[in-house]
């Protein structure tokens, strides 16, 4: 039997003939630290892609919807237009005095004057064609009472007996209020000339339209509106002279607890009454 020797200097451990490793360590604090930083990282990654998948999603089925709107909806939302422009309608514009001077032309096409303004004709790019009434006074105080009360009386109400006011304007060198322009002009023009003559029927149906337009005013408002100027001068008349009561200038609002409102001084044309009084 053989028998084998300790190489000298080594003795019975083998873990002798390799050199010493030296152990590293981490404290559990830092490492605890590196796990969570870690973790946070992934999941965060992990909501960004998820995030910008589902937005590119949502971008494909709104284009998807969008192509294959049905004509229903397509309908609806032209509908939906068109009402809202037609209520942004409903609210008197307030025009720049440039705006009126381009539509009148420098105010060169006069159709007629009184004592509260002169009216011009003007058109809009749109076509659409108006009657531009330019308030004059004897003060700011006179201009200022007549605008607010066309503006709050006629402003306010939509009747088909009742001139339209599209808008106004209020600049330092300019007051006047634009209303919907009248083809046929005053109703006087049809009494007192001399060329133009209105048969019964005619004038049968200007006076249930005027008088509707009065009641309207006096009994049908939020406020009651007293007008204070009724005249043939002040009833307009559209192309198939249709009856509007035009002229707000000397308008009152009262309560509509009020049956009876004391006058303490004349109102309007001198000489005349109007038949509200």
């Amino acid at each position: 039997m053989s028998s084998f020797r300790s190489i000298p200097g080594t003795g019975d451990r083998g873990d002798d003939q390799f050199p010493d490793i030296k152990e590293i360590t981490i404290p559990f604090n830092q490492a605890l630290t590196i796990i969570i930083v870690a973790t946070i990282v992934a999941l965060l990654l992990k909501v960004f892609v998820i995030v910008y998948v589902c937005r590119l999603c949502r971008e494909r089925l709104g284009r998807e919807s969008s192509d294959s709107v049905c004509p229903e909806t397509q309908s609806l939302t032209l509908n939906m237009d068109k009402f809202l422009n037609e209520m942004e309608k409903e609210k008197p514009i307030r025009f720049t005095s440039q705006q009126l001077r381009i539509a009148t032309d420098n105010f060169t096409n006069l159709l007629g004057s009184g004592g509260f303004g002169t009216v011009y004709k003007g058109i809009f790019s749109n076509g659409t064609m108006v009657a531009v009434k330019v308030l004059h006074g004897d003060s700011d105080k006179r201009i200022e009472e007549q605008f607010m009360a066309e503006v709050s009386t006629i402003g306010r109400v939509h009747h088909v007996n009742l001139v339209r006011l599209y808008g106004f304007c209020f600049d330092l060198n300019l007051r006047a209020l634009v209303y919907e322009y009248m083809v046929n002009g005053s109703l006087d023009k049809f009494l007192f000339g001399e060329d133009k003559k209105l048969g019964f029927q005619q004038l049968q149906a200007i006076a249930i339209g005027t008088a509707k337009g009065i009641a309207y005013l006096h009994e049908e408002c939020q406020q009651r509106i007293i007008h204070y100027d009724i005249k043939p001068g002040n009833i307009l008349l559209d192309a198939n002279f249709l009856p509007k009561v035009a002229d707000f200038g000397l308008a009152k609002l009262c309560n509509r607890e009020k049956t009876h409102v004391t006058m303490t001084r004349g109102r309007g044309t001198p000489g005349y009454a109007a038949p509200e009084l």
